[in-house]
C-alpha cells in the first residue's frame, strides 16, 4: 500500500478515504479502471500527446528527461509518476506545477464518489483523478509513467499515445508480474518484457532499449501484432558518453549533447531513451536546442542524489538512492566501483537483501540497517553477521566514524521520501 499524509485536512479526509482501499485477492484487468473512467466521462480519451513509459528501471528517469526537455522548448506539460516521495501531489504535475492542495481535495473527492461501489486500488483511483485534471486544463503534452508492469497497469487506458517507450528491465516485483499464466513466456525477464510491452499500440510508434534475445524477442512479437514502428537501440538509434556529453544518432542526423546533471553512468541511457521518444514521433516538435537544455535541466529525487549540507547530514558526502532491485544494485555498484563507502539501507520485506550488498558488497565500510517507516521491513540480521541497527537515518549517521568515506543511504523509496523530509529537500 502507498500511505499518503497531507497537512492539508481537506486533502487528509480523501487520503484516508484512498487508504482504505484494497484490490480483491487475483484481481487482474483493466475492467474497473474503465469503469470508474467511463462514470467519469471518459477524460483518458480527451489527453494531449501522450509519452507512455514503462519499464524496470529507469522508466522514472526517463519521464523526468521528457518533460524537462519538453518544458524547454516552451511546452505545457501535464505528468504522473509514482511513487510520491514525500507528498502526494508529486503524482499530479499540472502544466508543470504540482497539482495544488485545494484542488486535489476536489479531484480525488470526485472520483472517490464515483468508483464508490466499484472497488477501484488506491493507484487506480490516483490515474482517474490525473486524468480528469490533464482532460480538463490545456497542455501540449502528458508524460505519463507506468506504475507496474504494463499490460494490466491502470495507465494502460490510454489509447493513442504520440508514442512509448520501454526502458531498462529487470526483476522486480515477481509476485505480480511473475505469477503463473498460461500463454505467457516461461523465462522470467522474457515474462516481464511480455508485460512491459503490453502498453504498445495498434500502428503508433515504440522506442525501446537493448535487451537479451528473449526479452527482446517479446517486444518485437509486441510491435508485430500491433503494427506498431519499433526503434531499438543499437539498431536504429544510439546513444552513448563521449567526451564528456552525450552523442545521440539515428535516421535523421547526429546529436552532440550535454552529459546529463543526473549522475550515474546509466542515466545516458535514459536520457538517450527519451530523445529517440522525441525524435521517433511527429506529433509534438521539440528543437535540438531544448534537448541539450532538457538534459541539463533535469532533476530527479532519490536517484542517486547528493544530498546538501545540513543538520541531518552535517559536512559529510551523503548520497540517497530509493533503488531496491537488482538491477538498481547493479547501477550503484558500478557507481561507487573502487571507492569505499558506508551503507545505510532500510529494505521491504518483500525485496532481496542481496539486490544492493552483493554488488555494493567489496566497497562497504559499514552496513546499518534502519527500518522503513510504516512499512514491514528486512531487520539487521537478514543482511549478515557484520550488519548494525539503528533505529533510524539520523541515529544512523550519527553512529558513524567521521572518516571521510561517503555514505549511501538506499533501499526503498518509502525510506528516500522520509530522508528528504528530514534533510530539508522537498519536491517541487
Amino acid at each position: 500500500m502507498d500511505f499518503a499524509t497531507s497537512a492539508d485536512p481537506a486533502v487528509q479526509r480523501q487520503l484516508d478515504r484512498l487508504a482504505a482501499l484494497s484490490v480483491p485477492q487475483g484481481r487482474l484487468g483493466l475492467g474497473t479502471i474503465r469503469a470508474l473512467l467511463e462514470r467519469l466521462g471518459n477524460p483518458h480519451l480527451r489527453l494531449p500527446p501522450v509519452f507512455h513509459v514503462a519499464g524496470t528501471n529507469g522508466k522514472g528517469s526517463t519521464c523526468a528527461f521528457l518533460r524537462a526537455t519538453l518544458e524547454a522548448d516552451g511546452k505545457r506539460v501535464h505528468a504522473t509518476t509514482s511513487p510520491h516521495l514525500v507528498r502526494y501531489n508529486e503524482r499530479i504535475r499540472v502544466a508543470g506545477r504540482l497539482i495544488e492542495d485545494a484542488r486535489l481535495a476536489e479531484l480525488l473527492a470526485e472520483v472517490l464518489d464515483a468508483g464508490e461501489e466499484l472497488a477501484p486500488s488506491f493507484f487506480e483511483v490516483t490515474i482517474a483523478a490525473a486524468f480528469v485534471e490533464f482532460a480538463g486544463v490545456p497542455a501540449d503534452a502528458c508524460v505519463i509513467e507506468v506504475g507496474l508492469g504494463g499490460r494490466f497497469d491502470a495507465t494502460n487506458v490510454i489509447e493513442d499515445p504520440a508514442i512509448c517507450g520501454i526502458a531498462a528491465l529487470g526483476i522486480d516485483h515477481e509476485r505480480f508480474l511473475l505469477a503463473p499464466e498460461e500463454g505467457v513466456p516461461s523465462e522470467p525477464l522474457a515474462r516481464i518484457a511480455f508485460e512491459k510491452a503490453g502498453i504498445v499500440k495498434p500502428g503508433r510508434p515504440v522506442v525501446a532499449l537493448s535487451y537479451p534475445e528473449g526479452a527482446f524477442l517479446e517486444v518485437e512479437r509486441a510491435a508485430m501484432a500491433a503494427g506498431a514502428p519499433l526503434a531499438v537501440k543499437g539498431r536504429d538509434w544510439d546513444g552513448s558518453a563521449e567526451l564528456a556529453g552525450l552523442h545521440y544518432r539515428d535516421r535523421h542526423g547526429e546529436l552532440a549533447l550535454p552529459a546529463p546533471t543526473l549522475p550515474g553512468p546509466h542515466q545516458i541511457e535514459n536520457a538517450a531513451l527519451a530523445i529517440a521518444m522525441l525524435r521517433h514521433q511527429d506529433v509534438v516538435s521539440v528543437s535540438r536546442e531544448a534537448m541539450a537544455e532538457g538534459i541539463r535541466a533535469t532533476r530527479w529525487p532519490a536517484r542517486l542524489q547528493r544530498l546538501a549540507p545540513s543538520r541531518l547530514t552535517g559536512n559529510r558526502e551523503v548520497w540517497l538512492d530509493g533503488g531496491h532491485n537488482p538491477s538498481a544494485g547493479a547501477m550503484l555498484g558500478a557507481h561507487f566501483a573502487g571507492q569505499r563507502l558506508h551503507l545505510i539501507v532500510g529494505m521491504l520485506e518483500a525485496k532481496d537483501p542481496k539486490a544492493l550488498t552483493d554488488p555494493l558488497g567489496d566497497n562497504l565500510a559499514s552496513l546499518t540497517v534502519v527500518p522503513v517507516p510504516g512499512h514491514d521491513y528486512h531487520p539487521a540480521e537478514i543482511f549478515g553477521p557484520d550488519a548494525q541497527s539503528a533505529p533510524d537515518v539520523p541515529a544512523a549517521l550519527a553512529a558513524l566514524p567521521d572518516n571521510g568515506l561517503p555514505v549511501l543511504i538506499a533501499g526503498s523509496l518509502y525510506l528516500a521520501g522520509t530522508v528528504l523530509q528530514l534533510a530539508g529537500e522537498l519536491p517541487d
